[in-house]
């Protein structure tokens, strides 16, 4: 199964035949493994990573850490719960360290985003502080390298 599950991480559209060729188990199997991965909630989604600056369409990504209070009995599940259902919030994570929380953030503008966070997140009972770090540039997003290669430049030598 876990040769399957790296096989499609890696790549979301490969076929079921393809997949079998490369696990040597047969496809009608890796069907029936593909299908009870999703149903017990293992496969999640299928996602296409786009280089959205390619597209020149604008998009403003921030990360996002927080303080927050713990709540008794269900620690920061409630808060994560809450912050993760505004549509600006792509992600939500319980991390270590000086903060509780890591949000990955996205708006049309930085304005946009900063007052989502000053009039939606910082807000929230037991949000005690947010510091913000607006995304300039992403070289790599989910294992994929977004940089161009550069042609080179040389003339080839002849003989």
């Amino acid at each position: 199964m876990k040769e399957i599950l790296e096989i499609l991480e890696n790549d979301a559209r490969i076929s079921t035949g393809e997949i079998a060729t490369l696990t040597k188990i047969p496809e009608h199997k890796v069907r029936e493994m593909i299908a009870e991965a999703e149903k017990k909630g293992i496969i999640r989604k299928y996602k296409t990573v786009i280089d959205w600056d390619k597209l020149e369409e604008e998009h403003v990504y921030a990360m996002i850490e927080l303080k927050v209070t713990s709540e008794r009995e269900v620690g920061y599940d409630a808060i994560a719960e809450r912050i993760a259902r505004f549509p600006e919030v792509v992600s939500v994570r319980l991390v270590s360290g000086d903060h509780d929380l890591s949000l990955l953030v996205r708006g049309k503008t930085m304005k946009e985003v900063a007052f989502f966070i000053a009039e939606k997140v910082a807000p929230l009972d037991r949000v005690q502080s947010t510091v913000t770090h607006f995304i300039l540039k992403t070289y790599k997003q989910d294992g994929d390298i977004l940089l161009e290669k550069e042609e080179s430049k040389r003339l080839a030598i002849t003989p």
